[in-house]
This record gives structure tokens, sequence and C-alpha cells, in this order.
């Protein structure tokens, strides 16, 4: 079974780690380099329509929670995330959001484990 981790792209690389950027867009200030992503996924990001009527609002939070879930289910990019998860033995989500429990890799981490 492999571990899911979340982390902002901003915070340190370790080198045990497969790292997928979960962003629809590039990270602002951030060259490759420094990222240092294995995978760009941003196909498993929230729609930009969700993404933007979420727009970081803790309030909307559980609803953006349903939403993107509802989305997950029927996303073809899971399956590429699933096949991810039995090559590595650590995958880290990477993401750009300033919150870091109010933000949609967390609610990926979550739908992912519970699959």
């Amino acid at each position: 079974m492999s571990t899911i981790k979340i982390k902002r792209v901003y915070e340190n690389v370790t080198k045990d780690e497969y790292r997928v950027l979960v962003d629809r867009l590039w990270p602002r200030g951030v060259t490759k380099e420094q990222a240092a992503i294995d995978l760009w996924l941003k196909e498993i990001a929230p729609s930009p329509e969700l993404r933007k009527w979420f727009n970081h609002d803790p309030e909307k939070f559980n609803e953006f929670r349903n939403r993107y879930i509802a989305e997950l289910e029927r996303n073809p990019a899971t399956a590429t995330f699933l096949n991810l998860l039995a090559k590595h033995k650590t995958l880290t989500l990477v993401y750009a959001a300033k919150n870091e429990v109010v933000n949609h890799a967390a609610v990926l981490k979550g739908f992912m484990e519970s699959m």
C-alpha cells in the first residue's frame, strides 16, 4: 500500500517521494527546478468552474468537497492516479494553496485513501 502525503509546492523536497502536482495552474513564482515535480496531473484538479466557485472560502469547503468528489468519481484521470499509487511507495500531492487544511489536495488524498 502506498503512502499519500500532501505538501505545498513551496516546502522542501525530500528524495523518497514521487511528486505529483495536482493543480490545474502552475504555481506562481516557482521554477520547474524548484518544484521538482515528477508528474503534473492537472486533469485531476477541480474543474475551473468549481475552483472559481470555491475561491478557497472555508465556509464553502464542505460543499466544495462534495462537488469535487463527484467530479473525481467520473474523472478518467482518477484511474491514472490509482496506477501511480500501485507503482510508488510514497506519493506526494503537491499544491500551491495557502491554507494547508482547506484545499483540494486534502480532499483528493482522502478520496484516494478511501478507494
